[in-house]
């Protein structure tokens, strides 16, 4: 998968209510004060290549372009500039071709609230051609290793929480083991086991099916243990690349005890602390 000098930008719109004592005649009234839209640069760009097979971690902060990248990649929006092929087929030209090659997870997943866990994967079965009897019993399998038991997985999903309705989004965007999966904060909101059932089952489908990842997180040592490659994206641009181990050699400043975090490289390349969990 290939990003060239990829860019884009959106226009915002600032209208402030405000009381004006005179205006146009009228006394004592409250109008909107409207501007010309500001353009804000979400993608600045960004050139990368994530190989065949290999996992390739986007870090950085609410804001910083890592969806909107992400959007992108997946057909959902148009660059303005540059250009995004994946494994040979351009994401504009080509987007129908690119879909069937993708499968994406993002931190807001739509369900079937009404549906079971597992009446919502056979449903996306059927989408994707697969016998009744197959689809359920590959339903059941991968929820099973996320750490489903099986009166959850045939219990309403509005039941659940938050953490286990992103697991079954997990569950339904490998259950076609895509060429490319795009992973947009996909452990947000999960707690410790079931972040480490997921990363876990994300290192599996790369082992078994030679899937190629693309991550986004706020999770550094998500990042650490799951990314061949990682890139720090701080507004619309990528401001380092490399393994973890490079950046840590090449930025990092050993603190206290010798060790060196993503955190701190984050740090030294920007010059801005790592947000806290409540800022993300």
């Amino acid at each position: 998968m290939v990003c060239r000098e990829v860019s884009k930008t959106f226009y915002e719109r600032d209208e402030t209510l405000a009381y004006l004592p005179e205006y146009r005649g009228l006394v004592g009234r409250w109008r909107y004060l409207r501007t010309r839209p500001t353009p804000v640069r979400a993608v600045d760009k960004v050139s990368f290549e994530i190989r065949r097979g290999e996992i390739f971690g986007v870090l950085g902060p609410n804001g910083s372009g890592k969806s909107t990248l992400v959007r992108l990649i997946a057909t959902l929006l148009l660059p303005d500039a540059g250009s995004v092929t994946v494994f040979g087929h351009d994401v504009v030209k080509e987007r129908l071709a690119v879909r069937r090659l993708i499968n994406r997870v993002s931190v807001e997943a739509s369900f079937f609230k009404k549906l079971s866990a597992l009446e919502n994967l056979r449903y996306a079965a059927r989408l994707y051609g697969y016998p009744p009897r197959e689809g359920t019993e590959k339903a059941l399998d991968i929820l099973e290793r996320l750490g489903f038991n099986r009166r959850k997985a045939f219990g309403s999903l509005e039941n659940l929480s938050r953490g286990m309705q992103q697991k079954v989004a997990v569950a339904r965007a490998l259950f076609t083991s895509p060429v490319l999966l795009l992973l947009d904060e996909p452990t947000t909101g999960l707690d410790p086991r079931s972040k480490r059932e997921v990363q876990d089952f994300i290192l599996e489908v790369r082992e078994t099916h030679d899937t190629t990842v693309l991550l986004t997180s706020h999770d550094m040592s998500e990042a650490d243990r799951l990314c061949d490659r990682v890139a720090f994206m701080d507004e619309g641009r990528f401001v380092a690349e490399g393994t973890p181990s490079e950046l840590k050699e090449t930025y990092g400043r050993p603190g206290g005890d010798g060790t060196v975090s993503l955190e701190d490289i984050f740090l030294e390349v920007t010059g801005k602390e790592w947000p806290g969990e409540e800022d993300v």
